[in-house]
């Protein structure tokens, strides 16, 4: 059957389709493979090594700026064209497959780059630890977020979940898929280590006993300029599917994080769900809405499943197209 189904002229697009559906298949499946496996978790060693040498402890004399942005840039150039070069590599030796074998492959590899499935069971166990008790909540929610959740009380631990979702939506599907249709692997690689850079580098002051405020610039700017187009995709799928007539209030919201990116995902479920989310002391979308209550945690997993499928069925859509104008 797959010898009949691996048409030797089958166009790179529609391969490239099959490995998106493989690999959403997978992850839907299956998960993440083990860490030892993971090339996210290797990205983040490295990133771990590096930023210890190119950021400073707090409170030590640290070298001019100048020097230290030029110290972030290297390291993060270097990691990025490692990364890239692997898959480059993978990709062109995978080249001399059939079609068929070509896509399996392509998918078990992007799958890693992508984490639709461990998401949605983070944002779950958020709402269970509540359930709970709102000191586990604060507890689950300390796994996802770098804020202090000390303070907060019950609906702000479920905006911090919702805002999470919304956020990881696009940082861990579909920038990572647009990257993939745009530059193949290494293109989903890039920005997957690019988005990892960021969440361990891209602080402006202190984290971790490091100063980060120069060291990690061109990190955070990197990650900003890879995911500009796929968040405002990401915001557009979720209009369409929950937030429709609501564009001017969603350009209007979506400005308001200090983030050029992040507030897009959020702001169109935020206005999808008619919900206030907020991050304390820095900034609150759609301040009119309700406060966010169990039942909304379930229509946003529902929503942003929406968004998945409707990726899954685009893909789809491309690839029997493809198919059935190779074969009429």
């Amino acid at each position: 059957m797959i010898d009949a189904l691996a048409l030797p002229d089958l166009p790179p697009l529609a391969v490239g389709a099959l490995a998106v559906l493989v690999a959403l298949g997978v992850d839907r499946a299956w998960g993440e493979p083990p860490a030892r496996w993971h090339p996210v978790v290797a990205m983040g060693a490295y990133l771990g090594w590096a930023g210890q040498r190119v950021a400073p402890p707090m409170g030590e004399p640290a070298p001019p700026a100048g020097k230290l942005f030029a110290r972030g840039a290297l390291a993060w150039l270097f990691g990025a064209v490692v990364v890239v070069a692997i898959a480059f590599g993978l990709a062109a030796l995978l080249a001399e497959v059939s079609p068929c074998w070509q896509a399996l492959a392509l998918g078990l590899l992007l799958k890693p780059l992508l984490a639709w499935r461990m998401l949605q069971g983070e944002v779950r166990a958020v709402e269970a630890a509540l359930g709970e008790s709102l000191a586990a909540g604060r507890a689950r929610l300390a796994w996802l977020v770098s804020r202090d959740v000390s303070a907060l009380d019950e609906a702000q631990v479920r905006e911090g979940a919702i805002e999470t979702l919304a956020e990881n939506l696009n940082d861990s599907v579909l920038a990572p898929l647009f990257w993939f249709a745009v530059a193949g692997l290494p293109g989903a690689a890039l920005y997957r280590f690019a988005n990892t850079a960021d969440a361990m580098w891209g602080y402006r002051g202190e984290h971790q006993g490091r100063d980060w405020t120069w060291a990690g610039r061109w990190a955070a700017r990197a990650d900003d300029v890879l995911s500009w187009l796929p968040a405002r995709l990401t915001a557009a799928l979720l209009g369409v599917l929950g937030a429709a007539g609501r564009w001017r209030e969603l350009y209007t919201q979506a400005g308001r994080t200090p983030s050029p990116n992040s507030g897009w995902p959020m702001a169109a479920m935020a206005l999808a769900l008619d919900v206030r989310l907020a991050k304390p002391g820095v900034y609150t979308l759609h301040p009119s809405g309700r406060c966010p209550q169990t039942a909304d945690t379930a229509m946003a997993l529902l929503l942003s499943g929406r968004v998945v499928g409707a990726l899954a069925l685009l893909a789809g859509a491309v690839l029997l197209f493809i198919v059935a104008k190779a074969w009429s």
